[in-house]
């Protein structure tokens, strides 16, 4: 047991009601009515333990706090000792993931806002006070199939596991731990890509602009205007627009930082809605009610806006709008190693899927062959 010098029986005993002793994590109070209070206060791995042990008129002692000190701090021990080499303190998934998000931040990860609302929204809720290094295979297709209850598309759950998947690969590279559940992902259709017709995109804008929604009509905009993902959009600040360059500065890209090109239109368009916007407002989204100052997504005024155009908000999500401006760069003939430096994908491969073999692109592409070569093969056969 430790040596002590304050917190000793007699100062005990000569305390005055009001005063308290602490020393070596042990505390103890001398109420007003003249009964007596020991409690602890100690970290032990990590995580602050506060506890009343019980009152002097129950008998309880120092001694007593002192060996539930002990004992806490064994069992602490006796549960690293289970665990694989490498870890020193059993993290629950959410404690985890709040120290991922953290150590992004200090590393410059990509994508974070986003990782941390799945965390906070989806994973911590269903994963949440789970031992990192006790989460299966098994409760990875629970929660795939409580998502699926819940209404969540198929794309939607799989970019939540992506995040799932990153975190245990950065816990493994940083000691954490060395498990790593198998998480299986859903097969998503390469083939088909959602996008809008020019006469959708033109409803659609139309909409946003006489929606209740401040924000969601410049959205729309810049959306259509640049294959812009949400969260890039989202958290654009006035120093990440250069009109006179028509260029945005986008700092987490998923690709990596990058400057995204714009059209004149819309570097006129952003001129005036930064001008606009409230006098001190670093974001081009601001949102008093967001701890982070600006707004964090755009879901609820997009479903709105899609379904007064008249189409389905299940089938036209956010992400569509990027789907669209790809497309339609591909379609207008526009190289693919320049849609890419547009688009801001990491691979050519990836922009290729936006050539859909059924596009009327395709089709004008073969009359030009076949204006070029002229076979006369219809003459031939006549």
């Amino acid at each position: 047991m430790a040596t002590f010098q304050k917190l000793t029986r007699a100062n005990v005993k000569a305390l005055k009601p009001g005063h308290k002793i602490s020393e070596q994590g042990i505390t103890f109070e001398r109420l007003g009515n003249g009964d007596g209070v020991y409690s602890i206060n100690i970290m032990v791995d990590r995580q602050r333990i506060h506890r009343v042990i019980g009152r002097e008129s129950d008998g309880t002692t120092r001694t007593q706090a002192e060996i539930f000190i002990e004992t806490t701090r064994t069992a602490a021990r006796e549960d690293r000792l289970a665990l694989p080499k490498g870890r020193k303190v059993a993290l629950s998934f959410a404690d985890a993931g709040a120290r991922y998000i953290t150590k992004l931040r200090e590393s410059g990860g990509r994508c974070i806002d986003r990782k941390e609302r799945q965390l906070a929204i989806h994973l911590n809720p269903f994963f949440g006070s789970s031992p990192l290094n006790k989460v299966s295979s098994f409760d990875i297709a629970r929660y795939r199939k409580h998502r699926i209850a819940a209404g969540a598309a198929e794309a939607t759950i799989n970019r939540e596991l992506a995040v799932v998947s990153h975190l245990y690969g950065k816990a493994n590279e940083w000691g954490w731990t060395m498990h790593r559940p198998k998480i299986e992902r859903f097969k998503e259709d390469k083939g088909r890509i959602v996008y809008l017709t020019p006469e959708q995109c033109q409803r659609v804008i139309e909409e946003a602009r006489h929606d209740l929604s401040p924000h969601i009509y410049p959205f729309t905009v810049i959306a259509l205007s640049t294959s812009m993902r949400m969260s890039e959009i989202l958290s654009m600040t006035r120093e990440h627009v250069d009109v006179q360059r028509k260029r945005i500065f986008i700092p987490d890209a998923k690709a990596g930082a990058r400057d995204q090109p714009i059209t004149t239109e819309l570097a006129t368009f952003l001129a005036a809605h930064i001008e606009a916007l409230p006098k001190g407002s670093e974001w081009l989204f601001p949102s008093i009610a967001s701890k982070s100052g600006r707004l964090a997504t755009i879901r609820k005024a997009h479903r709105r806006v899609v379904k007064a155009a008249g189409l389905d908000p299940d089938v036209v999500v956010r992400h569509t709008f990027r789907h669209t401006a790809i497309t339609h760069l591909v379609q207008a003939g526009v190289d693919l190693p320049t849609v890419q430096k547009i688009s801001g994908h990491k691979t050519l491969a990836m922009v290729g899927r936006y050539a859909h073999a059924n596009g009327a692109h395709i089709d004008a592409a073969m009359d030009k062959l076949e204006g070029r070569i002229g076979l006369g093969i219809g003459e031939i056969a006549a």
